[in-house]
């Protein structure tokens, strides 16, 4: 299934889309996606009996009330290499507030004073029930609830040149983008087996493989479990691929007018165009 929410920003409605691809409101079963609700719409819909929806409009981010999202950083070994950085050990998380967040094709805000406003096409994972102390990676996969598509907007110089910690660079207002949908774990067999591609301006900057990761989506919700509890509705950005401008020397940064597409397989596309905040 594919699980959505249209409309006009905060005052969004669900969707759902089942085997036909044919999008239906999911008003009759739930009032809107979120942690409290995701687990009975992944229990099961009789899609038969919800009405039609022939165009939806705006797509929002899938999910509204987002408790937490957690992010990865250099989880990607030609990422890694690309910035000069060694392959780390563990997992190197951070947190990045659930108010960045905003829909796929939404306008990107450039912050005030930035130089190196940069970007990063990442596989999202949606949990769909709570993870605590998992033991193994089968564990994890059960507490998946799907997939989407993020980009985690980056501002360079606040996160590596300004000192303290990465967050100054992660948190800007709209610096998370998600969506259009999320897509239900049963319909992705293999989540390291999934294409990303990002262009800026038409010309494709970033195209990986999510079999590049350091570690893989399983073990990264086990290890995360062991650190924090997760909940339904949580998201983990789970780490970008090579091609971002940090690790292109002489590649342009983002610029009010830039236009960015995103793109991971079978999860639709996102378009955000960027302007000065």
């Amino acid at each position: 299934m594919r699980l959505a929410r249209h409309g006009s920003a905060g005052a969004e409605t669900p969707l759902i889309s089942g085997p036909d691809g044919v999008w239906r409101d999911l008003r009759p079963v739930v009032d809107d996606l979120n942690g409290d609700t995701l687990p009975s719409v992944l229990a099961g819909v009789d899609l038969s009996a919800l009405p039609l929806v022939e165009r939806p409009d705006r797509f929002g981010p899938p999910l509204s009330g987002i408790g937490k999202v957690v992010c990865v950083g250099l989880n990607y070994r030609q990422h890694a290499a690309e910035t000069g950085a060694a392959v780390p050990d563990e997992p190197i998380v951070f947190l990045k507030a659930a108010d960045t967040v905003v829909g796929p094709d939404d306008r990107v805000l450039i912050p005030r004073g930035s130089v190196k406003t940069d970007y990063e096409v990442e596989l999202a994972v949606v949990i769909g029930r709570e993870a605590r102390y998992l033991p193994d990676e089968a564990a994890a996969a059960a507490c998946v609830a799907g997939y989407a598509i993020s980009n985690d907007v980056s501002e360079r110089e606040f996160q590596l040149e300004r000192g303290g910690q990465w967050d100054k660079g992660k948190n800007c207002e709209t610096f998370n983008p998600l969506g259009p949908w999320l897509l239900t774990a049963d319909e992705v067999p293999d989540p390291q087996a999934l294409g990303l591609r990002l262009s800026v301006n038409g010309k494709v900057r970033q195209n990986g493989s999510t079999s590049d990761m350091v570690f893989g989506v399983f073990e990264l919700i086990r290890q995360l479990s062991h650190f924090m509890v997760l909940h339904p509705g949580d998201v983990i950005n789970t780490g970008t691929p090579a091609g971002v401008a940090l690790g292109l020397p002489g590649t342009p940064y983002l610029r009010a007018g830039d236009v960015v597409d995103v793109e991971i397989d079978g999860l639709g596309r996102q378009r955000q165009t960027f302007e000065e905040a």
